[in-house]
């Protein structure tokens, strides 16, 4: 695989997540170039300020959603009772019409959309799919620790003995198929990313060269890529249930503080994650599942995805585990500060500077604007419109049945409704009307 480095760039996934992936491994790249400045290269303490710094970054959107959340929960009374009073008419369009334009009056009243607290979640979700991307193939984003891999496959002799050897450790790591190809480096890397310690025991054994490569600073690369996957005696290449397998198998050299912290990974994970949203939803008031048909629902949700993160997190490698265990500590510093701004936030001027964004883009549009607490007059304006488009339809129907009857009457004169007589007249008085309507 000699001269390969370089030839071939590391390729990252593409479509609509690429650019973001490959924005969010620049930022970590940047971090990992900043802690070596002070002798500590680790990728776990690159994904605890990776995460850090992507929480600062999103504080915005988060306080947004959150006063969307506190506002909901004012406006969720009148919401609850709309929807008591249009119960049992669901299968009534008129009436399913009436719900949502009263409900949007109620949005309208307060400043905001129904899909207001929507959007900066839909902003995020693009971040977070692509967070997990970058942690979850770092080489293939951070160009600094990518280093390391490619000065060791450019040690590596090319043969068919050193394609066998992949080959087989590819197997191991079910990387089989299309997916994996020895010449291209993008997976030779994949593949020595997943490398257990007993396994890079081997493939030194198999390549002394490539066991004895050295950066451009002196550093052994082989070493350097141990120390910088270990965090607190854990490579977070590892899954927790990987680790935890071949510590009762008494495989790979695994201690028991190595099982331990495989362990508490997925653990804190949970208890972290229900915390977190315990935090977030103190603020809003108890609902039972009449006032809030979906109040149960979110009950439920608040439990299970927890549950959901601790079992992923045996299987994810432990560096996602990681990034969750931050990502919800940080969440639960965040939300404390939030949750103790948004209680000195008085709902009034909440809503009132709510009506200026909604009245400015309004006046853009050319329409009028709206004002606070005014429903009702909303309401009589849509009934009022409503009853004059029903006028003007039974008007048309009145003048279409006049000119029907006015019809028959001319056509049926001086003759027995329905006879022959009658029929023959009303062709008759037919080709009258078109020879009339020639001369003139």
């Amino acid at each position: 695989m000699n001269g390969l480095v370089g030839a071939v760039v590391l390729t990252k996934e593409g479509g609509f997540l690429g650019p973001v992936a490959s924005f969010l491994g620049w930022i970590m790249d940047l971090l990992f170039k900043f802690t070596s400045t002070f002798g500590i290269e680790n990728i776990g303490l690159c994904i605890i300020l990776f995460t850090l710094v992507t929480k600062v970054l999103m504080i915005p959107l988060t306080i947004k959603q959150q006063k969307s959340s506190k506002l909901m929960t004012v406006m969720q009374p009148e919401i609850t009772a709309i929807q008591k009073k249009y119960k049992g008419k669901e299968n009534d369009q008129k009436a399913a019409m009436m719900m949502q334009a009263e409900i949007k009056a109620v949005y309208e009243k307060y400043g905001t959309s129904m899909t207001g607290g929507c959007l900066p979640l839909l902003i995020q979700m693009p971040i977070i799919f692509a967070l997990y991307r970058v942690i979850y193939n770092i080489p293939a984003y951070v160009q600094s620790v990518r280093g390391y891999y490619e000065t060791v496959i450019s040690q590596l002799p090319s043969g068919y003995q050193t394609q066998q050897a992949f080959t087989q450790l590819a197997e191991a790591h079910k990387m089989v198929g299309e997916k994996f190809d020895y010449n291209n480096v993008s997976t030779v890397i994949d593949l020595l990313y997943k490398f257990t310690a007993q396994q890079w025991d081997n493939f030194i054994s198999a390549f002394p060269a490539a066991g004895q490569a050295v950066t451009d600073a002196g550093v052994n690369a082989v070493d350097a890529i141990e120390n910088l996957q270990n965090f607190f005696g854990l490579n977070i290449a590892y899954t927790p249930a990987q680790v935890i397998t071949n510590f009762f198998a008494k495989a790979d050299g695994v201690t028991i503080g190595m099982a331990a912290a495989a362990l508490a990974i997925p653990l804190l994970a949970g208890l972290s994650q229900w915390y977190s949203t315990k935090l977030m939803t103190a603020s809003q008031p108890k609902q039972s599942a009449e006032e809030n048909p979906t109040a149960n629902m979110m009950k439920s949700m608040n439990i299970m995805m927890p549950l959901m993160s601790v079992f992923f997190c045996f299987s994810f490698a432990s560096g996602i585990g990681l990034y969750w265990v931050a990502q919800s500590a940080f969440t639960i510093i965040q939300q404390l500060w939030i949750n103790s701004y948004l209680n000195k936030v008085d709902m009034d001027d909440l809503v009132q500077k709510n009506i200026e964004k909604t009245n400015k883009k309004r006046a853009k549009k050319g329409l009028s604007p709206v004002r606070v607490g005014n429903v009702d007059e909303m309401l009589k304006r849509m009934e009022e419109k409503e009853t004059k488009e029903e006028s003007a339809r039974m008007e048309k129907i009145a003048k279409t049945k006049a000119q029907v009857e006015e019809s028959n009457k001319y056509y049926d004169l001086d003759a027995k409704p329905g006879s022959l007589a009658s029929k023959a007249n009303m062709v008759a008085k037919y080709n009258e009307r078109q020879e009339k309507g020639k001369k003139k």
